[in-house]
């Protein structure tokens, strides 16, 4: 088990690796377009995961933390650890890219700091609902994905790549939507450089990816070995959803047998 010193420094360093690998590129790198923005927060989580997955598991995302508690393969002690320390790698990331993007004349983080939201800060010109769709889809297959990975038959380096792999592929689908969020301490980076206008903002940034963070649990529960009652999930209303839809599914199978 990761101790909490290790949790915190590993998350720390983690995330603001994320954060300069991906937002950097955006905010640094101008005309590399959606794919070379996509694959460098894929490529960036893959470089994190293996310097600091042995410290902290590398979740660099509080929604994949919370899905973890949930499923009971993080101890809820840890989660202020995680978090503190992904809102500080968060933060420190956030503070390097616009420290370098600053010394450019004309710069100006309200405009060009890759921000997440929606309307006149959504690249595709998309409406809260629709953000607030993606948010909510696209986060819970990360956690899903992320919770798979955690299989004894899935070997570490698989892992690594899985997770890194579904990154830039979610980040692929939702980037001309709302810049591609998922992720509340990434779009807390942004944010608190960005201005009055894209903190206001901020809040669907972080409820709907924790909202996805509890759906892509229960996605993962639906095609795992895991059962519902070793999870936090586990309440008298889901397992008796559960047990209808065993049963449902049973009597379709008995009736097409017959």
């Amino acid at each position: 088990m990761e101790s909490n010193a290790r949790v915190l420094a590993g998350e720390t360093i983690g995330t603001a690796l994320l954060i300069i690998g991906g937002v950097g590129t955006a905010v640094l790198s101008a005309g590399i377009g959606t794919i070379g923005i996509a694959l460098a927060f894929g490529l960036a989580m893959i470089v994190a995961a293996v310097v600091v997955g042995h410290a902290s598991g590398a979740h660099l995302n509080p929604a994949v933390t919370l899905a973890m508690v949930l499923a009971r393969k993080t101890k809820p002690a840890q989660l202020p650890f995680y978090l503190l320390g992904q809102v500080l790698g968060a933060t420190i990331g956030g503070l390097a890219v616009w420290g370098i993007a600053s010394g450019v004349d004309g710069f100006s983080a309200k405009n060009n700091f890759f921000t997440n939201g929606w309307d006149r800060f959504s690249p595709g010109g998309y409406g809260i609902g629709a953000v607030i769709v993606v948010e909510i889809v696209f986060t819970a297959i990360w956690v899903a994905v992320v919770l798979s990975t955690e299989h004894q038959g899935v070997s570490p380096t698989a892992s690594v790549v899985s997770v890194g792999g579904v990154v830039a592929l979610l980040h692929l689908a939702t980037l001309s939507i709302d810049n591609g969020g998922l992720n509340p301490v990434r779009s807390i980076a942004t944010a608190i450089f960005g201005g009055t206008d894209a903190l206001t903002q901020l809040w669907v940034f972080i409820v709907f990816p924790l909202v996805g963070s509890v759906i892509g649990t229960l996605v993962w529960l639906a095609v795992d070995d895991a059962r519902l009652e070793g999870t936090m999930l586990a309440n008298p209303t889901l397992v008796r959803a559960r047990d209808l839809a065993d049963r449902a599914a049973d009597s379709v199978i008995d009736a097409i047998d017959d």
